[in-house]
């Protein structure tokens, strides 16, 4: 169940319970885990993409080993608020892992890359530390914003 509307993922999911978060890049799948009590969002991994049947794999382990509930997918808009080819793409992608039988929240993620970024850059983390970490990182700025919504 692929929803758009926080309040309707938040009725999906009456008893709470873990959500995953992803960042979903060209090259990298950025996630990032929550407590149960919805309280805060942490950088889990970064699965590097190779096809989709391989990534779907992970992403179905990271469901079963970690008792998620829930997946916020961030949704690149354009600034003006409407699609781009990437939007597209994304919005495939999670009728693609719809089938691991979890509700699906599309979360607009406009600045999430951008913001974690700025804070890499204001930390003096080095280009190669940055690289490493900012997939997850916006994943887990992605559920934060989508957790704080929704308590």
């Amino acid at each position: 169940m692929i929803l758009s509307s926080n309040l309707d993922f938040r009725e999906a999911l009456p008893d709470r319970g873990r959500l995953a978060g992803l960042d979903v890049g060209t090259k990298t799948i950025g996630v990032a885990l929550c407590d149960a009590g919805w309280t805060i969002a942490s950088p889990a991994e970064t699965i590097a993409r190779t096809k989709f049947s391989v990534d779907a794999a992970k992403l179905r382990a990271i469901v079963a080993a970690q008792s998620v509930k829930g997946i916020v997918v961030g949704l690149p808009l354009n600034l003006d608020g409407t699609d781009s080819p990437r939007t597209q793409s994304v919005r495939q992608f999670a009728r693609n892992i719809d089938a691991l039988g979890v509700p699906i929240l599309l979360w607009d993620e406009r600045w999430s890359t951008a913001a974690v970024t700025r804070t890499l850059l204001e930390a003096d983390a080095s280009r190669a530390r940055r690289a490493e970490l900012v997939d997850k990182l916006a994943a887990a700025y992605i559920l934060q914003g989508a957790i704080d919504a929704m308590i």
